[in-house]
């Protein structure tokens, strides 16, 4: 009972390695096209945090910067309660271009943080796979230069968040937040 109990964990986790590596990185990423600001339009995770927060979720805003040492600065800055909230993460780069690591002392996590594609100018599609002593999840985002992006990009990151192993209950376009509304529409 043990070993077979042991074996079909071993096959579920060689399978998670197996898909994780199986997510692509944007082909002859220009990592200095990817700065500026961004909107997050989409986002996509098995999380039991964005289950819990998933109802009070909106867009925010994103600024990707380029370090002194070839990295990224990435500072969100979202709407909580009544107020704004920043936070930054450095994306330190790996040796494949378009993949980065990012370790959270707040959450005491470590994410695998793809690029998946972009055309730099209007979206960007991310695959983060986020690690934890308390096991791992998925996420996705989808980035815009603008509040609103068309319906085959929102499509596109639906399918892409399902090949992913997502479920239409974890996929959610994030609704405007009161300062965007009226704006861009």
């Amino acid at each position: 009972m043990h070993a077979t109990l042991l074996s079909v964990l071993g096959l579920a986790l060689l399978g998670t390695l197996r898909a994780q590596d199986s997510v692509p990185v944007q082909a002859d990423f220009q990592q200095d096209k990817l700065t500026g600001k961004w909107y997050s339009i989409g986002l996509a995770s098995n999380s039991h945090w964005f289950k819990e927060k998933k109802h009070l979720m909106k867009m925010c805003t994103t600024v990707i910067s380029p370090t002194a040492d070839g990295n990224l600065e990435v500072i969100s800055t979202y709407p909580k309660g009544d107020r704004c909230e920043k936070r930054n993460s450095l994306y330190t780069r790996t040796e494949q271009p378009g993949r980065f690591s990012y370790n959270s002392p707040r959450w005491g996590s470590k994410h695998d943080i793809r690029i998946v594609e972009t055309n730099y100018d209007e979206y960007a599609l991310v695959a983060t796979q986020i690690s934890k002593s308390t096991g791992s999840s998925t996420m996705v985002l989808l980035y815009s230069r603008t509040k609103e992006l068309s319906p085959e990009r929102l499509e596109r990151f639906t399918q892409f968040s399902r090949e992913q192993g997502l479920t239409d209950e974890e996929i959610l376009i994030l609704p405007w937040t009161g300062e965007s509304r009226g704006q861009g529409r």
